[in-house]
């Protein structure tokens, strides 16, 4: 089935229409959460209109088993927003949405209602008597769905605590390292992957590209670094600066644009997102729509809040939807695109049944096969190009999944078969199921014992997760050892498996950046945080440990040499090395 391309979404834009499809949905469950959100809009009423005193079409209906329940608490939360903030006049991040779920428009509801307590009562001040909601309801609607999305397909959820000050900005700075993983780390469609240095080099580019069309060709403000070296340790900072110089030279001294980021981290993938679309903001501001020639940020929804272009993202790679057919040089094209990626989450695509059977078929790229999940009785490895559909996956952080042929019905780990990780978190678990397992194959030859690790496989993470180890303690590593960043980390590549998109390298931890250190020591030891245990040493290359790690941009590591450590490092895949 070819790549489907959304023109517009705007059906949310329908309320009354859809409100009317709502209706007739149960909404178990949901009554509570819409009786509290009924409460508390009568509350702010009385406050903001006086005791008793509503609109004439105000409908007040707090009566749980009536068919317009959910669409008149939307009417009359709308109606209520004309008063406290004008007719028409909403907030920036204010949702008024609705769709055909009536979780969605619940949720979508509590968080308009939420906004107008803030501007009645003050940011976060409620009277005793409010009945409130979950504080994630009051985060943006993007970011909620960014959240759905993670757990949805990837079994990412967000462990901030309620408590946590500034509660919505920790959790979006608590998940954005693992985002940027899932956008930087998942092969294209040419099976590469984006390189963050590569890109962050091209918004340098441009924005020496704009320096010469606003200043002049080589005139730059003064303390202008125009460092365009990719090998600079200093590259992202420089950039950055020259960035906030050049703003403030044609905007007046820290004035800044309306969306404006402004922000840089130690993560080449979220200082790109950040800078590219702090760039593109800028051109906007200075030049308009048109670009100098030569400009590399091709990428027209890199222009919009990386949130927002992270999700359309997730959208693509797990619906198979594009927004190609939105016009990339409408003034409000940012607009279209946020409000399209929303309306596909939280009214998501029903896949037909071919194109479903499609994402679940699958083939073995040399699996080991087990009859159990915990994976002790080994049946032999499934052959290259053998074809099964994915079934069941297991708990946790466990790779194993359940399959079935036309001759077997097996445990492989989904690493080492061509099921994407995407497809394999879509999959229900084992949980209350107990599948049958056979194998009659011609390559069977089990039940066995399991082989002894050789260094390879899925055997391997199997067996360590047996043996959780002590997680290393920063403060105590930083007392003995000088914390470093990933570019300090030389990379030798090893051997390849295209199929798993994991590499084995052998690593050296150096004193300065790896392109052109000479002072650099064996790494001894990676500890994964996501297993809780050290990773196995594969094999030895010229003296140096070997370890495997997956392409992109690892964090949650602990990579020791002699002297010095590291949390982070960068795999390359082939076609970018």
């Amino acid at each position: 089935m070819g790549r489907r391309r959304l023109i517009q979404l705007f059906v949310i834009l329908l309320p009354l229409v859809l409100i009317g499809t709502v209706a007739a949905q149960t909404i178990t469950g949901t009554e509570n959460f819409i009786f509290d959100s009924r409460a508390d809009l009568e509350l702010l009423a009385d406050q903001v209109l006086g005791e008793g005193v509503r609109p004439p079409a105000w409908t007040g209906n707090a009566d749980l088993a009536s068919a317009t329940l959910l669409g008149d608490l939307w009417y009359d939360n709308e109606l209520l927003a004309d008063s406290v903030f004008s007719p028409g006049e909403r907030p920036q991040n204010w949702a008024g949405a609705t769709v055909a779920s009536a979780s969605i428009i619940s949720r979508n509801v509590r968080h308009d209602l939420e906004l107008s307590a803030d501007e009645v009562f003050g940011i976060n001040q409620r009277p005793d008597t409010w009945r409130s909601a979950p504080v994630i309801i009051r985060c943006d609607r993007t970011l909620q769905n960014v959240l759905e999305m993670m757990s949805r397909f990837y079994r990412i959820t967000s462990q901030t605590p309620e408590s946590a000050l500034n509660y919505c900005q920790s959790v979006a700075a608590e998940i954005e390292d693992e985002l940027v993983n899932i956008v930087f780390g998942t092969q294209d469609s040419d099976a590469g992957l984006r390189d963050p240095i590569a890109l962050l080099g091209a918004a340098r580019g441009d924005l020496e590209r704009l320096g010469d069309e606003l200043l002049g060709l080589n005139t730059r403000p003064e303390g202008y670094a125009a460092n365009r070296d990719v090998a600079s340790p200093t590259l992202i900072g420089d950039l950055f600066l020259d960035m906030t110089l050049l703003a403030d030279n044609q905007l007046g001294q820290g004035v800044r644009p309306e969306g404006w980021i402004g922000v840089v981290t130690n993560s080449p993938a979220i200082s790109y997102l950040n800078v590219r679309h702090d760039v593109e903001l800028l051109a906007d501001t200075t030049l308009g729509p048109i670009r100098p020639t030569g400009w590399q940020g091709t990428i027209p929804i890199e222009r919009c809040d990386p949130f927002v272009s992270s999700l359309a993202y997730l959208v693509q790679q797990n619906y198979d939807i594009s927004f190609t057919e939105l016009d990339s040089t409408a003034a409000d094209y940012c607009d279209q695109v946020t409000i399209s990626v929303n309306a596909i989450v939280e009214n998501p695509p029903v896949l037909d049944v071919v194109e479903l059977e499609a994402r679940l078929n699958g083939a073995s790229n040399y699996a080991f096969a087990y009859l159990d999940v915990a994976a002790t009785e080994y049946m032999g490895v499934m052959p290259g190009g053998v074809r099964f559909r994915a079934v069941y996956r297991n708990f946790g952080d466990s790779n194993m999944m359940f399959v079935a042929g036309d001759d077997f019905a097996l445990y492989v780990d989904r690493r080492f078969t061509t099921v994407e990780e995407t497809i394999y978190n879509s999959l229900p678990t084992v949980e209350n199921v107990d599948p049958i397992t056979f194998c009659d194959a011609g390559w069977c030859n089990g039940p066995g014992p399991t082989p002894t690790p050789t260094g390879s496989g899925p055997l391997i993470s199997v067996l360590i997760q047996t043996t959780p180890q002590a997680t290393p303690n920063p403060a105590e590593l930083e007392a003995t050892k000088q914390l470093v960043s990933w570019n300090y980390i030389r990379v030798t590549y090893v051997q390849d498996n295209v199929g798993a998109r994991t590499a084995q390298v052998a690593l050296e931890i150096c004193a300065q950046p790896a392109q052109n250190a000479t002072a650099c020591e064996p790494v001894l030891t990676v500890f994964d945080q996501a297993i809780g245990t050290n990773k196995p040493v594969m094999s030895q290359y010229n003296g140096l440990n070997v370890f495997e790690f997956r392409y992109g941009y690892t964090t949650n590591v602990v990579i020791e040499g002699d002297t010095r450590f590291s949390n982070d490092v960068w795999i390359s895949d082939p076609t970018i090395r």
